[in-house]
């Protein structure tokens, strides 16, 4: 999907590293649309939001020269071996 995602923002112009800021500022009203969905308990506007944010990330990380799945990778290297508990909903590392 990763691939059809960037074959689809190619030529719209969308992998233009000038413009990471907008796609910047495009995640954040897709998660504002995500915690409205949420409030909401709309499950469909939660799925739509969700790969709304997916396809916003995979173009922002090419337009700043990295690859999600890597990202993703190097994030989940960092928590792996976290200990700690979940606090009122927020996980809290010892």
């Amino acid at each position: 999907m990763k691939d059809k995602v960037l074959e689809w923002a190619e030529p719209k112009g969308l992998l233009n590293p000038q413009i990471a800021p907008q796609q910047f500022m495009k995640l954040v009203e897709e998660v504002g649309e995500l915690s409205n969905s949420i409030l909401k308990d709309d499950k469909a506007e939660q799925i739509d939001a969700l790969g709304d944010i997916q396809v916003v990330l995979i173009i922002l990380a090419e337009q700043l020269g990295f690859d999600l799945d890597t990202c993703l990778e190097c994030a989940y290297d960092e928590i792996k071996n976290r200990k700690g508990k979940t606090i009122n909903g927020s996980f809290i590392k010892e």
